[in-house]
């Protein structure tokens, strides 16, 4: 598909903090630290997409494979992985904090806000609050059964989808009810999608991986 251009700078552009204005944030108030979650949290897998080409734009957004998420937020993330374990689960991360250029990116190759979210309102992953998970067996770290691979932008994706395999749909519910419970509300239209509910509290950021290292 292909679309006209749409800059951060385009008319109606939130406003994205810089990286002087994140640390002084930072400096006044550690929890809007974005941390780093393959450090933060035991046994976390990760499979970041748009590190490589195997994602929606079949290119790689990010220069590096890494998840960061809100101190908050990893925090809680934390919390539900400990819970998870206890049934010989864990959690893969396909995504969590998105700079805001990637989010740009996305919408100029996909302009649907089921699936995008547009510059004029940014998204929750730009705003360090949302994480795309899927569950992994601890044992394995293989992946469960679960309804579509990430990304998948039909029906079959939406988080209450029928029919499903009983297994798919028994991971699936666990996936949404251990997550609600720490805090992470799910999109609907993408089983995978989780955002932290106190989202609001945080601004958007197009810092890359590199400026928080």
């Amino acid at each position: 598909m292909t679309s006209p251009d749409v800059s951060p700078s385009a008319a109606g552009a939130p406003v994205v903090l810089t990286a002087a204005q994140y640390r002084q944030w930072v400096r006044q108030n550690p929890e809007q630290a974005l941390v780093d979650l393959s450090g933060f949290i035991p046994g976390l897998r990760l499979d970041i997409r748009y590190a490589t080409a195997h994602n929606l734009l079949g290119v790689p957004l990010y220069a590096r494979a890494a998840a960061y998420l809100r101190r908050p937020a990893a925090q809680a993330l934390r919390e539900a992985q400990r819970e998870l374990a206890g049934h010989g689960l864990g959690l893969l991360v396909f995504d969590a904090y998105r700079p805001y250029r990637a989010t740009v990116r996305m919408w100029n190759h996909v302009q649907n806000e089921t699936y995008t979210a547009p510059p004029w309102r940014g998204s929750r992953h730009n705003r360090g609050c949302s994480v795309d998970a899927a569950l992994v067996t601890l044992a394995t770290g293989r992946p469960v059964p679960a309804p579509t691979d990430f990304d998948d932008f039909t029906p079959a994706a939406h988080a209450d989808f029928e029919p499903v395999p009983a297994a798919v749909r028994h991971y699936r519910t666990l996936l949404l009810t251990v997550l609600a419970r720490h805090g992470f509300g799910n999109y609907a239209g993408e089983w995978w999608h989780f955002d932290f509910h106190r989202w609001a509290e945080f601004d958007l950021l197009d810092l890359d991986f590199a400026e928080l290292s």
